[in-house]
Formats: C-alpha cells, sequence, structure tokens
C-alpha cells in the first residue's frame, strides 16, 4: 500500500487540520479592542496626553495630568527710586533738571554720568599738560578747544615745558542739570589734586612746584544735543576757582 494513505499519516493530518482551524477561529476575529497599526511618521502626542476620538473622527489632545503647576502671579516688583537719589535733594533744581533729562533721554543716569565726566576730566588736564590737541578735540567745544590750544601755543612758543601729574579726586559734585530745547547742560565740580611745575627753556622754575599737591577746583559744564544719536558731552565752559 502507498504510503500516503498509512493510517498513521491520516490520523496526523486530520489532527493537524483541526488545529489550525482553532487557530483561525481564535486569531481571526477582531474584538474591537485591537491597537491600530503604528505609524513612525506620525506626529508624537506629548506624555501623558489623553487622545479623545470627536465624532467628526479627528482626535482632541487634552494637556496631561502630570503638567506643571500653574505659576503664582508674579508680585509687583517696588517702583524705582527716581533717578536723582543719591545725587539731589527732593524738589531741589537739580532733582529738577535729572527729571527733565530722564524724559527726554530715558538712559539717562547720574552715576553713569559722574564717572564719564570723571574720566573725561582727567584726560582732558593731562592731554593740555602733554599738548596733545587731538585728543582735546572731541572732548571740548569748539570756542573752549580754541582757549586751550592757544595756550599751548604759547607755552610751546615760549620754550616752556610742563611737569603735570594727576593725583585724584577729593570731591566731585553736580551743581545744575537742565534742559533747554533739546540742549541738555550738567555743571559740575571738580575738587581735585594734582602735581604740576612749569620750567622755561633752561630749565628754570617758572610756576609750580614740583613736589608739591596742589588742591584744585574747577567748574565745568558739559552740554549735549538730545536730538542726535551722539550720546557724547562735551565741555562747554571751565573756570577755576582760587
Amino acid at each position: 500500500m502507498n504510503e500516503i494513505f498509512d493510517p498513521l499519516n491520516l490520523v496526523l493530518a486530520a489532527i493537524a487540520l483541526m488545529v489550525v482551524w482553532r487557530l483561525r477561529s481564535v486569531l481571526g476575529q477582531r474584538t474591537g479592542t485591537e491597537r491600530p497599526p503604528i505609524d513612525p511618521y506620525a506626529p508624537r502626542r506629548p506624555n501623558g496626553a489623553a487622545p479623545v476620538e470627536t465624532g467628526s473622527g479627528k482626535i482632541l489632545e487634552f494637556p496631561s495630568s502630570k503638567e506643571e503647576p500653574a505659576k503664582k502671579p508674579e508680585v509687583d516688583a517696588e517702583p524705582k527710586p527716581p533717578v536723582w537719589t543719591g545725587y539731589a535733594t527732593a524738589a531741589s533744581p537739580v532733582a529738577a533738571g535729572f527729571e527733565k533729562l530722564v524724559q527726554a533721554d530715558p538712559a539717562f543716569q547720574p552715576r553713569d554720568f559722574l564717572e564719564g565726566a570723571k574720566l573725561a576730566y582727567e584726560m582732558i588736564v593731562e592731554a593740555f599738560a602733554k599738548g596733545d590737541k587731538p585728543a582735546l578735540k572731541n572732548l571740548l567745544s569748539k570756542e573752549v578747544f580754541d582757549g586751550f590750544s592757544k595756550a599751548i601755543d604759547s607755552r610751546s612758543q615760549a620754550g616752556e615745558k610742563l611737569d603735570f601729574q594727576f593725583v585724584g579726586f577729593e570731591k566731585v559734585d553736580f551743581m545744575s542739570a537742565g534742559l533747554t530745547g533739546k540742549r541738555a547742560s550738567i555743571v559740575v565740580k571738580f575738587a581735585s589734586q594734582m602735581i604740576s611745575a612749569t620750567f622755561d627753556k633752561v630749565g628754570a622754575l617758572v610756576d609750580g612746584n614740583p613736589r608739591e599737591v596742589r588742591d584744585i577746583t574747577d567748574i565745568w559744564t558739559f552740554e549735549r544735543d538730545v536730538a542726535q544719536k551722539d550720546p557724547n558731552w562735551r565741555v562747554v565752559a571751565t573756570e577755576t576757582q582760587a
């Protein structure tokens, strides 16, 4: 007899058919709870987001229940002190002048101006002692520059030499501040110390003392046009107090 029709083979084949039929009856059914196939290119939902299907078939995503707690509203910062605080007294002309300057130029700060004025003062007196006109030109108005330039030329023509050393500031104060039209003006009083001595062409001492620290008080007026983009101030007047 052919082996295909061997009774044992027929029994095994029947068992295999029954197993396949049972598996199809279980695996082939859809219960409605199967996960849809994953699309690797679909946009990712935030962690913990709960997708909800609407009647139109679109998906709405609700925020995660693990999101950060709402931040408490920030408490309003304390109002800033007046711009003149520490540099003028309330209701004084200087304080009123500073307030006008801030209205015209919100970036203005007395502290920054004062530091710049001190630096300018030191640069100007040192440049004058050296006879450095180019350094003076951008810091002084034309009228003040002309006066400094004539003094430098007179010293040079006489063959005189000025030995100079800036020591430091004793005190620097605002004397006035104001705004006329677009012209801002600030007057500063400089109390400084320096050593200066002038020698003639043969080396004889003409003025000053090379070993003495002198107290000098200068009153300088600074101006700038707040309507211009140029933020630099220039010295428009100088006065030395005895």
